[in-house]
C-alpha cells in the first residue's frame, strides 16, 4: 500500500559483507568498541549511515536489536532451526502516567537486560569462547565471523566502550550507566526499585567508570522520571565522581523539534549536569557536556529515514539536508572520543568541510561553542544561552510532544 517503500529494495551501503577484520592501528591493536540502543519504532537496520559512518573511522559499533515491544517487529531465534517468535510493536501512550511509568519501566528492564547480555557476549567473543551464533547455523558463509574478532577488541579495560542510543535508546543508555554505577550505593532509599542489578564485581560494573564515553541522540527523558527509579534520576552520572573528567566525555545532540521541546530540552539538561537534583542545572565546579544542535533538521534525521526520503523529509518535518545532519552527529561523536583517549581515524577535509590543516585528526571546530560551523548551535547548560541560540529562538515555533516523539519517531502525519 505503499508504493515509494519500494526504494528500500534498490538501496545499498557502501559496506562488504562478511569482510575479514584488518590488525588494529591503535596503541593496544585493539579497535575501539560502541554499543548503540535504537528508539522507538527503530531497528539495528535504521541507522546504518550513522553507525557506517563511525565504523568506517576505526569503531566497532554493536547495534542492538530491542525485544521490548518497542521495534516495529522484532523475532526471538531460540535455537537453530526453530521457528521464530514474533515480538510486536507495542503501542504505549507518551503521557506520563503511572500506568504508563509502570509499562515504560518493563521496557527498560528488557533493555537493559539486553545491554547487559550484549557487554557479556562482547567479553567472550574476544577471548575467544564458542558461543552459538544462530545466524551462522542459517547462512553457513558466516561461519567464523565471530571467531574473528577474538583479541581483537577492546572491551577489557575500565572505561573503553562508548556507549549511544537515540531516543528511547539514549534513555536506554542513561539508566544503564547509572544503573550499573550505582548499584551498591547505600544511600538509595526504599521507594527506590532498580530495573538493572549488577553486583560490584560483575564485568559490567568492572567497565563502566566516570571515563566512560556518553553520545545522546534526541534524549526522550520521560522513561528517565518514574517514581519507582526518581532517585536514580537524581543521581549524577558517572562522569562527575570526584576522579571523573567532568561533562567533557557526554554530548547531547538534539533535532530541531526535541531542541522547541522546552519541558524535554530542561529535563535533558537537568540529567546530564552535575547535580541532577537541582532544577535549574549548572556545572559549578567541572566541565560542561556538549550540547549542540543542527538547525532545519528532524527527528528522524538521526536515522536512515533522511536519507532514505529527503523529499519527505523537508516536506513533512522541514529538514533539509538529512546527509551534512548525520556528518555533523558523526564528527562531534568522534571528537569527543578522541579528547578522551580513544584511537579513532581521521576525519576527512570534505567532511569537515573545509581544507585540512595541522593537526590531523583533530576536528577542533566540531566541538567549539562559538557557531564556527554553519547551521551547528552550542547550547548552554543553563538558563543563560549563546548568541547563536538566542538568536535562532526568533525563527523557531513551539513543539508540541506529540510531534516531537509521536509524529517524528513512528513517522505518522496529523497529530494525536
Amino acid at each position: 500500500n505503499l508504493p515509494f517503500l519500494r526504494i528500500l529494495s534498490y538501496t545499498t551501503i557502501p559496506t562488504i559483507r562478511n569482510a575479514k577484520i584488518l590488525q588494529a592501528p591503535t596503541r593496544t591493536k585493539r579497535w575501539p568498541v560502541m554499543v548503540f540502543s535504537h528508539g522507538l519504532g527503530g531497528t539495528k537496520n535504521a541507522y546504518s549511515h550513522l553507525l557506517g559512518s563511525l565504523s568506517s573511522h576505526g569503531v566497532v559499533v554493536i547495534a542492538s536489536d530491542h525485544r521490548d515491544g518497542s521495534a516495529p517487529l522484532s523475532l526471538i531465534r531460540e535455537a537453530p532451526g526453530s521457528t521464530p517468535r514474533h515480538v510486536e510493536y507495542k503501542s504505549i501512550s507518551h503521557r506520563q502516567t503511572p500506568e504508563v511509568e509502570r509499562e515504560r519501566d518493563d521496557q527498560l528492564k528488557i533493555r537493559l537486560w539486553e545491554l547487559g547480555l550484549i557487554h557479556e557476549a562482547l567479553l567472550k567473543i574476544d577471548r575467544g569462547e564458542p558461543l552459538l551464533n544462530i545466524l551462522a547455523a542459517k547462512s553457513p558463509e558466516c561461519m567464523g565471523d565471530l571467531a574473528m574478532f577474538s583479541s581483537a577488541l577492546d572491551v577489557h579495560t575500565p572505561g573503553s566502550i562508548s556507549w549511544s542510543g537515540h531516543s528511547f535508546g539514549a534513555a536506554t543508555i542513561v539508566q544503564l550507566v547509572k544503573s550499573v554505577y550505582y548499584a551498591q550505593s547505600k544511600t538509595a532509599p526504599s521507594s527506590y526499585e532498580p530495573l538493572f542489578k549488577s553486583s560490584s564485581s560483575s564485568q559490567i560494573a568492572h567497565q563502566i567508570t566516570p571515563s566512560s564515553s556518553i553520545s545522546l541522540l534526541d534524549l526522550w527523558c520521560m522513561p528517565l522520571l518514574s517514581r519507582s527509579t526518581r532517585w536514580l534520576n537524581q543521581q549524577p552520572l558517572p562522569c562527575y565522581a570526584p576522579d571523573g573528567p567532568g561533562g567533557k566525555n557526554i554530548i547531547a545532540i538534539l533535532s530541531d523539534a526535541f531542541y522547541k521541546w522546552s519541558s524535554n530540552l530542561n529535563q535533558l539538561k537537568r540529567i546530564i549536569s552535575e547535580d541532577p537534583s537541582q532544577d535549574s542545572p549548572m556545572n559549578r565546579k567541572r566541565p560542561a557536556p556538549y550540547i549542540f544542535y543542527p538547525i532545519s533538521s528532524a527527528h528522524l534525521s538521526q536515522s536512515d529515514f533522511g536519507i532514505l526520503f529527503p523529499w519527505l523529509t523537508r516536506k513533512a518535518f522541514k529538514a533539509n539536508d538529512p546527509a551534512r545532519t548525520l556528518r555533523l552527529n558523526t564528527r562531534a561523536i568522534l571528537e569527543v572520543m578522541r579528547r578522551n583517549g580513544m584511537e579513532v581515524a581521521d576525519t576527512s577535509a570534505h567532511d569537515m568541510e573545509e581544507v585540512a590543516t595541522g593537526h590531523i585528526g583533530q576536528d577542533f571546530k566540531i566541538l567549539q561553542r562559538d557557531g564556527s560551523v554553519t547551521g551547528w548551535v552550542a547550547l548552554h547548560l543553563g538558563n543563560d544561552k549563546h548568541s547563536d541560540e538566542a538568536a535562532n529562538d526568533q525563527t523557531l515555533g513551539t513543539a508540541d510532544p506529540m510531534e516531537a516523539v509521536v509524529q517524528a519517531e513512528m513517522g505518522q502525519a496529523g497529530r494525536k
